[in-house]
């Protein structure tokens, strides 16, 4: 029997695929549990039809993020902090700052999970900060530092 796989079965494969099982095992242990369904006409259509809705919805958000990169690039940040001698700030900027400020002067909101620091940023002057905003799309933005 064919049947169209709803969520991932360990030995059978993963949600959205169509496998050939046993006519025992899909009435008795797939269908009952709603691990999958009989591939009928209209289900193999409305599983196609979920799927270009899917990738649709995937392609979209890329090119958002794509856009969103963009914009970041044309812009720097400019942040004031407290700083004792040699430039030393008192604490670090954390990335939660970071996204304030770009949200501030940008008008984007960015959540602070996608903001890599590789080290604390604890000093004046110009710093480079990378974004992760989708998939493989990042951008990099300069992060002026000013005494307050």
């Amino acid at each position: 029997m064919k049947v169209i796989l709803l969520t991932d079965v360990k030995g059978q494969g993963k949600k959205g695929e169509i496998v050939n099982v046993s006519d025992g095992y899909a009435r008795n242990y797939l269908l009952p549990r709603k691990l999958a369904e009989e591939a009928t006409s209209q289900n193999l259509n409305n599983a196609r039809l979920k799927k270009e809705a899917q990738e649709h919805k995937v392609e979209v958000q890329l090119q958002q993020a794509k856009e969103k990169a963009e914009e970041l690039e044309k812009h720097g940040i400019v942040m004031k902090a407290k700083s004792g001698s040699k430039g030393r700030l008192f604490g670090a900027v954390t990335s939660q700052e970071i996204a304030d400020a770009v949200k501030e002067q940008t008008g984007l909101e960015i959540d602070k999970k996608k903001i890599v620091l590789e080290n604390p940023i604890k000093e004046l002057g110009v710093h480079t900060v990378q974004i992760k905003l989708y998939g493989g799309v990042s951008s990099k933005i300069q992060v002026k530092i000013e005494e307050e």
